[in-house]
């Protein structure tokens, strides 16, 4: 241990999370609503990442939980409203960043901008729903329903916002609705649905704590998911051992302050036991490796490949042919690598691969999914305690969105869109449901720049800064005749330039009448209540405000869109969502269910897949051509949550949000000195920052993201079209 490591609470350590002092600010940002906000954190489920935390309590384990992107998150639950009249005009706000838009105050009321006008303007409620109302009969009359898009992200919404926002574009004659998700985990979803018949984590979060083994790949959790840092303090005290796979050594992956833990608040907790660093795009190239390690070692568990998988020996011989040469190429790791990762792996008896987005934002983002299966099955670690596979989520209601049927190709319960299934939501919602191929997102923006887009309803996200391209996205948005930003607040994506656009003020799911549910990431529903005391302006219920719109259309008393109150929509999703039935039974604080049960495929049975057995596939490591002089640039997070900063260091890497991570290689190659102005160049765009170098493989840089998204081209993973985050580059000096 370094001596450093001595010094209570991590003093001499440059790059580390302040997390008492975080606290402390954010205490002090809350101060004109410390008890409306501390009832939201002692009741509410957590709007913050995927795991979804109950008050201060999860089913992991005994303690308190509370984590500092919650306490970033808290001043939106808590801030007043602006005044309209006092807002800024519209092109003063462009000028603004993201935080500064959010800082402005919660939306009060419906606002109204149409083109040529310099300010937002207050309408009423009925003029808002008048409009969306107009709008959608005249598309539907007319025969293009299929020029109405929807985006529905997933910072704080419900199940029941998404269950609504599914049925409305269904019965208003419209497939092309997507979720935030396909930005992140699209690529998740395609390659488990594929190879094990279901499309969502296999384990439970108290899984990682007992493991022999906790392997990530692709994620840097202590950034994104600080609570699974203490699952992991406390794996590592039951002997766990944690190998991370990732192009850059993550600072919070090799020692955590979990602030909760006294011993780990003082000193910190080693989290990470080896480490193997692969170039970008390289992970096939290094599972392939371990893959091959195992055959040739007799690594495998034979009695699970024969009795609950299927191509196993078409996988074997692809890997038996792949030539180490090749493999240590594309992956950037020597075959002794590959081999230890196999050598450590084969003595495990349990196993849980946790990944995230630096395995699925790639245009391979589900060969990577499905090569984690690989790994998982040749060792037979599914379908018993402590295994699986854990795709973490990065938001709180993402899963149930997916679930609820957000995507095109789907319906709730996360039923596959086919004439047989949209015949019984028909005969369920009374209406005639959409069969037509919808859009995803990447594909509806680019309908919307070719004019063929009328009408873009969004409820919450921000499609400017978090798609790749922003200047393509910008246009596109703004070229769409009518667009609705149902939300808490402004973003940079609701400002922009549009013939007709409505802003409608929501409330948080703290706010919501009658309470909601909201889905984590280990498929855990749980009932989170209504915590009064904070009324926004006009603002209502996101579930509310959906139904309204749907009684536009269908007035008639009785109708698909006649709810009461959010007990009454949960009781239909039971009935109609098999999936989620249960539903209807969450009714008070603390109330849940786990659909599946703790562990999918208990026993090694794989029931939605054909003869009941996973599927082997073999994947040939990907290309990646990097022209002589350029270097292959990937998006990292820093200090957020989505697209929303706090600030502009990373306190975990002591970087800011515009430097440059570089590799040594590439730095002494060029001619580049640590803190010199540089410019990076796409085919696309271009980033100016400050060179940091980092320990990333050659010709790999890392910027920001969404900062780096101006580098970013439009392509797509060609089966779950989740975008890549990824481009080819020059690094320039700045003169």
């Amino acid at each position: 241990m370094k001596l450093r490591h001595l010094v209570p609470f991590g003093i001499l350590e440059s790059q580390k999370p302040k997390h008492f002092r975080s606290m402390l600010n954010a205490a002090w940002a809350n101060r004109d609503s410390l008890g409306y906000g501390w009832r939201i954190l002692k009741h509410g489920v957590c709007d913050g990442c995927s795991l979804g935390p109950y008050g201060l309590k999860d089913n992991v384990m005994n303690g308190i939980h509370l984590c500092m992107t919650r306490l970033n998150l808290l001043r939106l639950n808590t801030m007043g409203p602006f005044d309209p009249d006092r807002l800024p005009d519209v092109e003063g706000l462009r000028q603004m960043t993201n935080e500064e838009l959010h800082a402005l105050g919660r939306i009060p009321a419906p606002l109204r901008l149409r083109r040529g006008e310099s300010r937002f303007r207050r309408i009423d409620w009925n003029e808002a729903f008048t409009t969306i109302g107009s709008t959608i009969k005249k598309l539907r009359s007319d025969g293009k329903s299929d020029r109405i898009g929807m985006y529905v992200t997933s910072r704080g919404l419900t199940n029941e916002t998404y269950y609504l926002a599914r049925k409305l574009s269904s019965l208003i004659g419209t497939n092309n609705i997507d979720l935030c998700a396909r930005l992140c985990h699209a690529a998740s979803v395609d390659g488990l649905k594929d190879t094990l018949g279901v499309g969502a984590p296999t384990c439970s979060l108290s899984d990682l704590i007992g493991s022999d083994l906790v392997v990530i790949f692709g994620s840097n959790l202590a950034n994104n998911q600080p609570v699974t840092m203490k699952y992991l303090h406390y794996a590592k005290k039951r002997g766990t051992k944690v190998l991370v796979i990732n192009p850059y050594r993550e600072p919070g992956l090799e020692r955590y302050w979990v602030p909760s833990v006294p011993s780990s608040a003082l000193f910190g907790t080693k989290i990470m036991d080896d480490f193997f660093q692969v170039s970008i795009g390289g992970d096939i190239a290094f599972m392939n490796g371990v893959l091959k390690a195992l055959v040739q070692t007799s690594g495998v568990d034979e009695k699970f490949i024969s009795r609950a998988t299927s191509g196993f020996d078409e996988l074997k011989a692809h890997v038996n042919a792949l030539s180490w040469a090749m493999l240590e190429e594309n992956s950037g790791l020597q075959r002794v690598d590959m081999e230890r990762f196999a050598r450590i792996y084969s003595r495990a008896r349990s196993a849980v691969f946790v990944y995230s987005m630096g395995l699925t934002q790639h245009r391979f983002g589900v060969d990577n999914v499905k090569s984690i299966v690989n790994l998982a099955l040749a060792r037979g670690m599914l379908g018993k305690e402590k295994c699986g596979i854990l795709p973490i989520r990065g938001h709180s209601g993402v899963q149930g969105g997916g679930e609820c049927g957000i995507d095109p190709g789907k319906l709730p319960g996360n039923v596959p869109l086919t004439p047989e299934s949209a015949a019984y939501f028909e005969r369920e919602w009374g209406e005639p449901v959409a069969q037509s191929k919808g859009l995803r997102i990447g594909q509806m923006l680019e309908a919307a720049f070719e004019g063929k887009i009328s009408m873009l309803y969004n409820v919450g996200g921000n499609l400017f800064e978090t798609m790749p391209d922003p200047d393509y996205m910008r246009e596109a948005m703004q070229r769409v005749p009518f667009r609705v930003h149902q939300d808490i607040v402004l973003n940079r994506s609701t400002v922009l330039e549009g013939d007709d656009v409505l802003l409608l003020p929501a409330q948080t799911r703290y706010e919501q009448k009658g309470g909601g549910t909201s889905t984590n990431t280990e498929r855990r529903i749980r009932f989170t209540p209504e915590i009064p005391g904070h009324p926004v302006g006009e603002a209502r219920s996101e579930w509310e405000i959906l139904s309204a719109v749907g009684r536009q259309i269908f007035p008639n008393a009785g109708g698909p869109f006649s709810f009461s109150d959010a007990q009454v929509v949960r009781d239909e999703m039971g009935r109609v969502m098999p999936m989620y039935n249960g539903i209807q039974n969450l009714q008070k604080e603390g109330d849940q269910l786990q659909w599946g049960g703790k562990t999918l495929f208990a026993g090694g049975t794989f029931s939605k897949m054909p003869n009941g057995r996973a599927r082997f596939s073999a994947i040939s490591p990907p290309k990646l051509e990097i022209p002589e002089g350029c270097v292959y640039v990937t998006t990292r997070r820093g200090k957020q949550f989505n697209s929303m900063t706090y600030g502009s260091n990373d306190p975990l890497t002591n970087r800011k949000r515009t430097d440059i991570f570089v590799s040594g290689h590439d730095a002494d190659r060029l001619g580049l000195q640590e803190g010199e102005k540089i410019r990076l160049r796409s085919d696309v765009g271009q980033m100016d920052g400050t060179c940091r170098i980092a320990p990333i493989p050659p010709r790999n840089v890392q910027v920001h993201w969404p900062e780096g998204n101006v580098l970013i081209a439009r392509r797509y993973d060609p089966v779950s079209f989740e975008p890549d985050y990824n481009a080819v580059a020059r690094i320039e000096k700045i003169l």
